[in-house]
């Protein structure tokens, strides 16, 4: 039986996430940013003063970090949690790293007698806080039994795509092909609405109600027109976390041979706009890389 839960990262994503496990679960926030460990608190998360005051004596780790460095320094940096976890204890990874960065945290966390449960998250924000997330599990068949619960709170769709790490990851690779080029696409869609002289939002609702509509086009879309008229959207989701996944992408139809000219044009995108310093931006400034006379990207 699960009952207390270590959240480690308590972003954009992980702080929802903690919030919505804390209705069922003891829960134990941290992130290095205080500010974030005072929003954990005041949603009913007990906030540590470290990842392994976090971790000790935690049923399970939940990790919700940015990528493979920051996973590794997780397990096994100087505040790794790796070291106070007792035996059996399972580690659910919710990021998105990769399928490599996945499979060598298995093999090392296999060798100290912990599990790992590689279930990368899709959704968003809001649907994190409300538990309504799509989550991919690559588990084996007891350590997947063991968590269930944690992954069911988590869920509004819970999918397991495979019986072992790293088939998490390869689903959310493919995930994040379409998401990302789904979003480079509502901006070149825009942006040109913007240069015909169409009226944005009134384009932008029309759009929603036919078949061109998709979930990100709906999600990033007001976001979109905001970044167009100068503003600065509220960063729900960076900039650069599409550059680290559209790479993951291309390294791994790369590395299968595999064409991929659509995932490599959006991925450009995303260069461009890290190139112009918005990496820590909401990825819907993204329109600006194909309208870039739009106002707001000054500082």
């Amino acid at each position: 039986m699960i009952h207390t839960v270590a959240v480690l990262g308590l972003g954009a994503m992980g702080l929802p996430i903690a919030t919505n496990l804390a209705r069922s679960f003891t829960v134990r926030g941290y992130d290095p940013d205080p500010g974030r460990s005072r929003l954990a608190a005041e949603a009913g998360v007990s906030p540590a003063g470290s990842a392994r005051e976090a971790a000790d004596g935690a049923d399970a780790v939940l990790l919700a970090v940015r990528n493979r460095p920051q996973l590794e320094t997780a397990l096994d940096g100087p505040d790794g949690v790796a070291g106070v976890l007792a035996a059996g204890a399972a580690v659910i990874l919710t990021s998105t790293v990769g399928r490599e960065a996945a499979l060598a945290a298995d093999r090392s966390l296999t060798e100290r007698g912990l599990v790992l449960i590689d279930a990368p998250v899709s959704g968003g924000p809001a649907r994190a806080g409300e538990g309504d997330l799509l989550v991919a599990v690559g588990a084996r068949d007891a350590d997947y039994k063991a968590v269930e619960p944690v992954l069911e709170q988590m869920a509004g769709t819970l999918v397991r795509v495979g019986d072992e790490p790293g088939k998490g990851q390869a689903f959310k690779t493919v995930n994040q092909l379409l998401c990302g080029a789904h979003i480079a696409a509502a901006a070149e869609a825009l942006a040109l609405a913007e240069k015909l002289d169409l009226d944005l939002e009134q384009s932008l609702e029309a759009l929603m109600s036919g078949a061109a509509s998709s979930f990100m086009l709906g999600d990033r879309g007001p976001r979109m027109l905001e970044a167009l008229a100068g503003g600065e959207p509220e960063v729900r989701s960076r900039l650069d976390i599409f550059v680290k996944d559209m790479g993951i992408v291309a390294d791994t139809a790369g590395a299968l041979n595999l064409p991929h000219p659509v995932a490599g044009a959006a991925r450009q995108s995303y260069l461009l706009g890290l190139a112009a310093g918005d990496g820590e931006r909401d990825d819907s400034t993204v329109v600006r890389t194909i309208s870039p006379s739009a106002p707001g990207r000054e500082g």
